[in-house]
């Protein structure tokens, strides 16, 4: 199919699912409320569905701006507000005069439960209170087993979305070139640091592009990605410009401050 030229291999069958719940919506009229779908499942699905005449298409993760977020495709003629998506909010507050609680302990703590990353969304800790946005249904196993994290004593209750403290990301956004979209070159120029020990950072497996080890430093990469480098942070691959005289790619990135 013509459509899988557009995406990596590995996305194949995500796609694959995509066209499958268009094919139900469209045959059943019955609309369908996905998992949490990371920024690159989302634009996957925004560029499949497109603007079909007989479908809407809409994406909520608790406020504006969430990373994770639910899909729901329906029936042109279906309203579809916020309630719709079955969210839930669970908040707890942790002593951090004693202990400080990031968000790789949270999420460490919920994947140990053996909950699969798709069913919860957002993880947001400010301060001394930690929020989860999951889906409701998790609310009640939620609460009665995650009791703690690290030696913090928790005591989750639930929450209305419109409480949910939006996190203050400040990217900041720069224009620059690249000889190829290679990850090694873009991972040069966005963070600043030499290509070899780009290579190597990636070699290693401290390199997530969409919330997935790459260890291939020739791994190609494209406009919307998402990517984590273990201890020098986050960035996205904004827009890709074309060429310049010199045959070297045009590109905008931005960076988590």
């Amino acid at each position: 199919m013509d459509l899988y030229q557009h995406f990596r291999k590995d996305e194949q069958p995500f796609i694959d699912t995509v066209l499958s719940w268009k094919e139900e919506v469209e045959r059943s009229y019955i609309p369908k409320l996905t998992d949490f779908l990371d920024p690159r499942e989302q634009h996957i699905m925004r560029t499949i569905i497109g603007n079909h005449p007989d479908l809407i298409l809409k994406f909520f993760g608790g406020y504006e701006g969430a990373e994770r977020q639910r899909a729901f495709l329906a029936p042109f003629y279906e309203e579809v507000q916020d309630s719709r998506f079955q969210l839930i909010l669970l908040e707890a507050k942790f002593p951090k005069k004693f202990i400080q609680l990031d968000h790789r302990d949270v999420l460490g703590a919920l994947m140990s439960l053996g909950i699969k990353r798709k069913k919860f969304g957002d993880l947001i800790i400010v301060d001394d209170i930690i929020q989860i946005v999951a889906d409701e249904e998790l609310a009640i196993y939620l609460k009665m087993n995650l009791t703690s994290i690290k030696h913090a004593n928790l005591s989750f209750t639930d929450k209305h979305v419109n409480s949910i403290i939006v996190p203050e990301n400040q990217w900041h956004e720069r224009s620059g070139t690249v000889s190829s979209l290679r990850l090694d070159a873009v991972l040069k120029e966005v963070y600043q640091i030499s290509r070899q020990k780009a290579s190597e950072g990636i070699v290693k497996g401290a390199v997530k592009v969409n919330f997935r080890v790459v260890e291939d430093p020739s791994f190609q990469v494209e406009q919307g990605d998402m990517i984590s480098f273990r201890k020098k942070g986050r960035s996205k691959l904004i827009a890709i410009e074309g060429k310049t005289k010199k045959e070297k790619w045009r590109i905008t990135t931005a960076t988590l401050k």
